[in-house]
């Protein structure tokens, strides 16, 4: 066994072994996999092997389909057959709005070039007459789909590591690690079968790593506290039972090809052929979470009792769906530990805190997403970054405030709601509330229907009491819709008030800020008492972080940025100020979120609502363009409050962001509901917002901003000064324009709008996608904005849309199509 290696990846399964095997095949000769006990001797050996070739994340559908394709490779290059049985995908839906969500799910698929086709129950029994179909709506298709056998793909995976030289080491544990400044030290043990059981034996070593990658799966909690971090990937109970032969599907298969992997997802399950009969797999409700602390140190490749109750309902939907399987009998259950995250999204990338370790936890899909994340870990390790954009992976959108039990609540319901519709409007209830700013109850009065932002809750939209948000949610225009449409409308022609604490805010300061943060970002520094839009990159010059900068003194700033990245921003902001530390000089770095609220005053009426309150030798000056200008900060006394007030609106209306000392929120809030109760104002939640901020063509991050373009590629040029030198500037330079976003008017269905997931198309041919949608109450018809290529992100270009499986005018307008000369927004008073 080596002792010293360039990567180290910890656990043998299937998520492990690709990594190892890309690390290598992405040019890294010393790589070494290490596994407690057998591979594929976690939840891989238990793994039913399907392909869910396509989901609603972008990074996820990616993973999958490179997952599909790169398995079909392994055979020719190792001569290990992966056991790949391509049989396709049926998603069947037993009502409209099961197929409205296939719809949009078709349309994603088509950004990634995923092939697919819509069948009407008709065509299902006339392909599959197995199959009932008298109470299907019809369903989505994927042919290249299919199932895999996990110990084989494993294996290959495993081989075609060894090929290429990676060492795999059986029998070892990893019992500490520490880092020295410039690489692991691994403390590992050498496992010995006792009486069945696997123990520690006095015999020990130490590996020298430079990079480590722990692919732990269900002993994610071990690694957890071994690295003194907090890792939500904890283990949900999941069974599936194997039937004897099904002399129907036997007598089928003699003049029929295999079925593909069925999945009624109104009824929670899925099922594909096994031997002349059928694996049945549910995603009932109630299944628990295991091993919360870790796992005992007798499980190894064990299963928990099954507890066929708890799956009663959906065997019964399943002999309904396929009517010959009702006389026979069952040969086998399985009920053992799948890990899952609160978001059922896998923990991929850098660990919060951690220098050169990188996690790959919580893969509820894991043989799914093997492949795929070890070719694009490997790239963010080897080159610096992905091509596509991992943030939706990162392991640092979990802040430090997450608990054991909350994961467990969390995990649990992620579980059950593997076949509940996913509404784009979705919210989950479980573990909530728990971060409420102090303005929540008077909010929740008001008939607030909240969000859930990095833990924190935040109004989406105001509705009259008893009011249920649940039954309004839609893959059209949801029960909410004409709310938000209303909030939207106050906004553009009165005055509205959105609670922004969410938001996530930094001071950075100290002899060493400025060089810093003029390195940093991209765009031009701010005068003191003036802020700047800006953006950090990553090392391969695309967008890693937007910030709104305040200078509050000459070494002094106070960053702003979205409120769903807290700790992603952190970690970063963090580790680049320790590594330029040397050079510029000390920095401070203090994340205040908690400490700030956030109240954002806008529309034509703000200043008159402000005015009631503001207090000043001279309140009818003080908020006029002279003394408070477009774009600056300046500290106000509103009533009793003290604020930093900044003159910005994400809305694109003349407006305030009003920071406050979060314990005086409450009086904050009643008083600016009562200065403005006279002007007409009204609550606004994020929906809104989110339909204004497109109409001024503000790029959010996470959707037009992220790590697969540049600010360049996003049409930001003027807030980056290519006259200074600053972190991945180069590299942002080489890439060029590959996409340009822009924003688009469109005409769509008049009981619906995009969500932000759509293709785009020029001729029948795909052109680019949208990232964000909505509709405009400005121009009276949807908007979004998205990437297209570079010749067609002209006003004037026109496009279609994919909606509900039809095509669409849209339409490319100016940047900014409400308001382009920022008028309102300078509004003087």
């Amino acid at each position: 066994m080596k002792t010293h290696v360039k990567a180290l990846v910890v656990g043998g399964g299937a998520v492990g072994a690709s990594i190892a095997y890309h690390l290598a095949r992405a040019g890294w000769s010393d790589v070494m996999l290490l596994e407690r006990d057998e591979l594929t001797s976690g939840s891989t050996w238990h793994a039913a092997g399907l392909l869910p070739l396509f989901n609603m994340g972008y990074a996820t559908g990616h993973i999958h389909d490179y997952s599909v394709k790169f398995y079909k490779t392994l055979e020719e290059e190792t001569g290990l057959n992966p056991g790949f049985a391509v049989v396709g995908n049926l998603r069947m839906a037993q009502c409209q709005e099961r197929m409205d969500e296939y719809m949009l799910y078709a349309s994603t698929a088509e950004t990634l070039g995923i092939p697919y086709e819509f069948l009407s129950p008709a065509q299902i029994r006339e392909r599959w007459p197995l199959v009932r179909t008298e109470d299907l709506q019809g369903a989505l298709f994927h042919p290249t789909d299919g199932y895999i056998n996990p110990a084989d793909v494993t294996q290959a995976m495993a081989k075609g590591a060894r090929q290429r030289g990676v060492e795999i080491v059986r029998r070892w544990q990893v019992d500490g690690y520490e880092w020295t400044g410039a690489e692991w030290k691994v403390s590992v043990t050498k496992m010995v079968e006792k009486g069945g059981n696997l123990v520690a034996s006095d015999e020990t070593a130490v590996i020298t790593a430079e990079h480590v990658v722990t692919a732990t799966g269900n002993h994610a909690q071990r690694t957890a506290a071994l690295l003194g971090i907090k890792i939500p990937a904890i283990p949900v109970e999941h069974q599936f039972i194997v039937t004897e032969p099904d002399p129907a599907l036997v007598d089928y298969r003699k003049t029929h090809g295999e079925h593909p992997v069925l999945r009624d997802a109104d009824a929670l399950w899925y099922v594909r052929e096994e031997r002349g009969g059928w694996i049945l797999g549910p995603y009932e409700r109630n299944a628990p979470a295991r091993f919360a602390y870790g796992v005992p140190d007798s499980f190894r490749a064990d299963l928990f009792p099954l507890d066929l109750d708890r799956i009663e309902a959906e065997y019964m939907s399943f002999i309904h769906r396929i009517p010959s399987s009702e006389s026979v009998g069952l040969k086998d259950d399985f009920n053992g530990p799948i890990c899952y995250t609160p978001d059922g999204n896998p923990l991929v990338g850098p660990a919060p805190g951690l220098r050169n370790m990188w996690l790959a936890e919580g893969f509820s899909f894991g043989i799914t997403a093997a492949g795929g994340t070890g070719y694009y870990l490997a790239q963010m390790m080897v080159e610096g970054e992905a091509e596509i954009d991992m943030a939706a992976l990162d392991p640092k959108r979990y802040g430090s405030w997450m608990t054991t039990e909350y994961a467990v609540k969390k995990n649990e319901e992620c579980y059950e709601h593997v076949f509940i519709l996913h509404h784009p409007d979705e919210e989950r209830p479980a573990a909530r509330p728990l971060r409420t700013d102090p303005a929540y109850d008077r909010q929740q009065a008001l008939g607030a229907q909240f969000g859930c932002v990095n833990g924190w809750e935040r109004p989406n939209y105001y509705a009259p009491q008893g009011f249920d948000d649940h039954d309004a949610r839609s893959f059209r225009r949801g029960g909410w819709w004409q709310y938000a449409v209303d909030e939207a409308r106050a906004i553009r022609e009165g005055v509205g008030l959105i609670d922004a604490t969410a938001f996530t805010k930094h001071v950075v300061k100290g002899p060493g800020a400025t060089q810093f943060l003029d390195w940093f970002t991209c765009n031009k520094l701010p005068k003191v008492g003036r802020i700047n839009l800006t953006y950090a990159l990553t090392a391969a010059g695309t967008t890693r972080t937007e910030y709104t900068i305040v200078r509050l003194g000459e070494d002094e700033y106070y960053l702003v940025s979205a409120g769903a990245w807290s700790a992603y921003d952190a970690d970063y902001l963090r580790k680049a100020a320790e590594e330029k530390a040397g050079e510029f000089g000390y920095i401070e770095i203090q994340d205040v979120t908690s400490q700030w609220g956030v109240l954002a005053i806008a529309g034509p009426k703000s200043r008159d609502v402000l005015n009631e309150i503001v207090k000043d030798a001279d309140p009818a000056t003080v908020l006029s363009n002279k003394r408070f200008p477009w774009l600056s900060m300046r500290n106000i006394e509103l009533g009793m409050c003290p604020v930093r007030a900044i003159r910005v609106a994400y809305t694109g209306e003349l407006g305030w962001e009003l920071h406050h000392p979060i314990e005086m929120q409450r009086y904050l809030w009643d008083q600016l509901m009562q200065a403005g109760a006279k002007h007409g104002m009204k609550p606004v939640g994020a929906r809104a917002q989110n339909w204004l901020r497109q109409e001024k063509s503000y790029r959010a991050f996470g959707t037009e901003l992220g790590r697969d373009a540049t600010p360049l590629e996003a049409d930001l040029p003027r807030f980056v000064d290519l006259s200074k030198e600053f972190h991945g500037k180069p590299e942002m330079q080489e890439k060029g324009i590959r996409s340009k976003c822009c924003t688009l008017l469109i005409d769509g269905p008049e009981d619906a709008d995009p969500w932000g997931r759509e293709a785009l198309y020029l001729d029948g041919e795909k052109v680019g996608r949208l990232t964000s949608g909505g509709y405009s109450v400005a121009f009276g018809k949807s908007i979004g904005m998205g990437y297209v290529k570079p010749d067609l992100a002209v006003p004037g270009t026109r496009l279609k849309v994919r909606m509900f499986n039809d095509l669409w005018d849209a339409e490319v307008v100016v940047d900014s199509p409400y308001d382009p000369k920022n008028e309102t927004i300078r509004k003087d008073g």
